[in-house]
C-alpha cells in the first residue's frame, strides 16, 4: 500500500493547563508501556486508515512499481523463514499509543507470546516507497524500533536501493547491492540484489528451497542422477562391447556422464566453451557427478565448476 494523509487528525488528549505545577519526587526508571499489538485505534480490514503518531493516513492502492515490488519481496522472502517464523504482508500492529499501521511484509515467531497471551511482535519489518510520504516511512520505523521491532529495511522502489533503519544515525543507510541481509530468522542470507531483480529473486528462492531440504527439489535431483546413471550404463554397454568387458563400460560410464552433463549445460547456460568442454572431457566420473549435482543451484558456469 502507499499511504496518504488525508489532512485530518486524530487529536491525542493534550496535557492540563493552568494553576501550580504539581510537584512528583523523581520516578524510578521504568519500561516504556506500550499497548497490546492487536489492541487497534482503526478496523482492519474495514477502512484503509491507518494512525501514525495520531496522524490518520490512509493505505490507498498501489500502482504497478509499489504492486510488483510488493509480489517480488514476498516470493522472496517466505521460502527463507526459519521453521518458527511465519511471514505477514500488511498486518496491522499497533505500534504506540497513537500509532496503529502496517508494513508490507513483517516477520514474526509462530504462535502466542507467553508473556502477553496475544500473537508476538514482529522482528524484521520491510516497507515498500513508492509515493508515500518520507516523514511517514521515517516516523514509522522510529515508532517499530521503539517498540522493540529488531530490524527494519525499506526498498526505495524509485531509486532502486535497499536501506535499514539505524535508530544510531536516525535514517536509513543504503545497502551495496552485492550485500546480504543475514539474519537468524533466515534460514540463509538474502542478497539485496534478489530484492530488487526478479530473475536473482527465482535463483536465491531455489537455494533457500534446497537448503531447507525441500521435498520437490530432493525429487528433481534423484531424477536428473538416475537419468545420468541410465544414460551412462546404456553408454558404457555399447562401448563395453565396442573396447571390452569392465575398461569400456567404466569409460562408456563416464562418456555418458559427459554427454548428459553437456546436454544440461547446454540447457541452462547456453553454448559451452572450449576449454569447459576440454576439462569435462578429462574429469573423471567423480568430478562429473559432482558437477551435475550442482547444476541446480549453480547461477553461472564459473560458479559450477568452483572447487
Amino acid at each position: 500500500m502507499d499511504p496518504k494523509p488525508t489532512g485530518a487528525a486524530l487529536l491525542l488528549a493534550p496535557a492540563a493547563r493552568g494553576g501550580a505545577a504539581a510537584q512528583f519526587p523523581p520516578a524510578e526508571p521504568r519500561r516504556a508501556q506500550f499497548p497490546a499489538v492487536d489492541e487497534h485505534l482503526v478496523a482492519p480490514e474495514v477502512t484503509r486508515d491507518e494512525l501514525i503518531r495520531g496522524r490518520k493516513v490512509v493505505a490507498a492502492p498501489a500502482l504497478e512499481p509499489h504492486a510488483e515490488q510488493q509480489v517480488r519481496l514476498d516470493f522472496l522472502i517466505a521460502p527463507h523463514l526459519q521453521p518458527g517464523y511465519i511471514g505477514a504482508a500488511d498486518l496491522i500492529t499497533r505500534v504506540a499509543e497513537g500509532s496503529d499501521f502496517a508494513t508490507d511484509l513483517s516477520i514474526r515467531r509462530a504462535g502466542t507470546d507467553p508473556a502477553t497471551g496475544r500473537r508476538y511482535l514482529e522482528e524484521l519489518s520491510f516497507e515498500i516507497v513508492n509515493e508515500q510520504s518520507l516523514r511517514d516511512v521515517r516516523e514509522k520505523a522510529e515508532d517499530l524500533v521503539a517498540r522493540g521491532v529488531r530490524r527494519v529495511f525499506a526498498i526505495f522502489v524509485k531509486r532502486d536501493e535497499v536501506a535499514e533503519w539505524s535508530a544510531a544515525e536516525g535514517r536509513f543507510v543504503p545497502l551495496a547491492p552485492d550485500a546480504t541481509i543475514e539474519d537468524t530468522c533466515l534460514v540463509r542470507p538474502v542478497p539485496v540484489r534478489a530484492l530488487l531483480d526478479g530473475a536473482a529473486a527465482e535463483r536465491e528462492v531455489v537455494r533457500a528451497l534446497e537448503r531447507k531440504g525441500n521435498a520437490e527439489i530432493e525429487a528433481i535431483k534423484a531424477r536428473e542422477r538416475r537419468t545420468a546413471l541410465d544414460e551412462g550404463r546404456r553408454a558404457g554397454l555399447d562401448e563395453g562391447r565396442r573396447a571390452g568387458l569392465d575398461e569400456g563400460r567404466r569409460a562408456g560410464l563416464d562418456e555418458g556422464q559427459r554427454a548428459v552433463l553437456l546436454r544440461q549445460l547446454r540447457a541452462r547456460f547456453g553454448e559451452v566453451p572450449e576449454s569447459r568442454r576440454e576439462q569435462i572431457l578429462a574429469a573423471s566420473g567423480e568430478r562429473l557427478a559432482v558437477w551435475a549435482e550442482r547444476i541446480l543451484a549453480a547461477r553461472t558456469l564459473d560458479e559450477l565448476f568452483e572447487g
